[in-house]
């Protein structure tokens, strides 16, 4: 188990090494959220295709279907303030690390995967929050990206809660 916990950790440890130290701008805030969107998205579908695990399929349902919520919020909003997103150092170590995690995830079977892809949940939406709140929001200019940001908070902060308690009864 203690082995799982440091596969899993290792899978998501590289997207917020944040070697970036310059302020990120608007459009590439934008792309690193529809990017972490789209890597939930992604993961949350493999899950429900793979788990035999109920709650671990219902925990990934509830996910996509609220990451495709966020995520067509976001696209609407970059197409009001006219964005054009851009690349960061963020959004590519996020799209590199999700791209590894799922080939990690696709190849494992059984309690396994359940048990590392909840591990890899709970790792990545404690760093996402600590993301929004000590990179995203400090360094966003408009203030409806800003309330987007914001607003992003309570359901990561459920998605996070529900793998923490999934998690434990996976560890029974």
């Amino acid at each position: 188990m203690k082995n799982l916990s440091v596969v899993a950790a290792g899978l998501i440890a590289p997207v917020f090494a944040f070697a970036e130290i310059r302020e990120l701008d608007d459009a590439q805030i934008a792309n690193v959220v529809i990017t972490a969107h789209r890597v939930a998205i992604e993961t949350g579908l493999l899950a429900d295709s793979k788990s035999s695990n109920a709650a671990v399929r219902e925990y990934a349902q509830r996910k996509v279907r609220g990451h495709e919520s966020l995520n067509k919020e976001a696209a609407e909003l970059i197409d009001k303030l006219q964005l054009a997103l851009r690349d960061s150092m963020i959004n590519q170590e996020l799209r590199t690390d999700g791209e590894m995690g799922f080939t990690s995830l696709a190849a494992m079977q059984g309690i396994e995967f359940d048990q590392a892809y909840i591990e890899r949940n709970v790792v990545l939406y404690q760093h996402v929050l600590d993301t929004i709140d000590n990179r995203l929001m400090p360094s966003a200019t408009s203030e409806e990206l800003k309330a987007l940001l914001y607003k992003m908070f309570a359901p990561l902060s459920d998605h996070l809660e529900y793998a923490q308690q999934i998690q434990d009864s996976l560890n029974k």
